[in-house]
């Protein structure tokens, strides 16, 4: 058993403070924009372009991800209280939100570049998981989206949370969704199915659904939500959605000439 009691605050400059959910985002973007830069891209027509849509992907996922979050987990709140849809430093972030976000900047980047938008989106499939990886670990540092109580021998107890031992599911989706799903889309890459675009993206879409889906059922739901419909959560019904898009966007692209 693990006793979690992290500062969420990494340090402080003067009253500023600089949260390892902040630096998870930046280490996430810079780490995926190098290996796309220096190692994926190389060869490829997006290369050129590639510095430029870095701007539009940023900017898709934060304003996707509290979007998202707002829609999708918290709307009767931020119906009551607009102003505070504009204070992301108090937490609140979706990453579905965030992948809507990526989707529609990649499209727009895409178009006006007449280039074709699923070459940007598998670049983006390719390293997303390493972000992924580091917020969730930032989630366990900051004692969110914790799991349901378990004795399991490697149960950890938050103690900004309560006193029970519980799953630790942010690192079960480190795991998965960071480290194991980008041990698969490699493995995809190197079979050479980035030469049609959109098979890494339906693949993404696909397993990082599964994945997601999965390990809801350890993780306990938000808490103004709870279980929905089957006893599903929140999580679980986009992941579902998002799944059946990569199965259709794989299919499509896999059998297109």
């Amino acid at each position: 058993m693990f006793i979690n009691n992290f500062d969420p605050v990494a340090f402080q400059i003067l009253s500023f403070e600089i949260r390892w959910y902040s630096l998870a985002y930046i280490i996430g973007i810079v780490i995926g924009w190098t290996l796309c830069k220096k190692i994926f891209i190389k060869n490829l027509d997006i290369n050129e372009k590639f510095d430029d849509y870095i701007t539009y992907l940023i900017i898709g996922i934060i304003l996707g991800g509290r979007i998202g979050y707002v829609i999708f987990y918290n709307f009767s709140y931020y119906l009551d209280n607009v102003l505070d849809i504009f204070k992301i430093w108090q937490g609140g972030m979706s990453f579905h939100g965030g992948l809507l976000g990526v989707i529609i900047s990649s499209y727009i980047f895409a178009k006006k570049n007449n280039q074709n938008p699923f070459s940007y989106l598998d670049q983006v499939s390719l390293v997303a998981p390493v972000g992924i990886f580091f917020g969730r670990l930032a989630n366990f540092i900051n004692s969110e989206l914790y799991g349901k109580a378990s004795d399991v021998p490697w149960s950890v107890i938050f103690i900004k949370v309560d006193s029970l031992s519980r799953h630790p599911s942010q690192l079960y989706e480190a795991i998965l969704e960071g480290i194991i799903l980008f041990l698969i889309l490699i493995y995809f890459k190197n079979r050479n199915y980035l030469k049609k675009p959109g098979l890494i993206s339906g693949l993404f879409l696909i397993f990082y659904s599964l994945f997601r889906f999965f390990v809801e059922f350890l993780r306990v739901p938000d808490e103004q939500i709870g279980y929905l419909i089957l006893n599903l959560t929140m999580g679980q019904i986009i992941s579902l959605v998002f799944a059946l898009i990569g199965i259709t966007i794989f299919y499509h692209k896999y059998e297109s000439k």
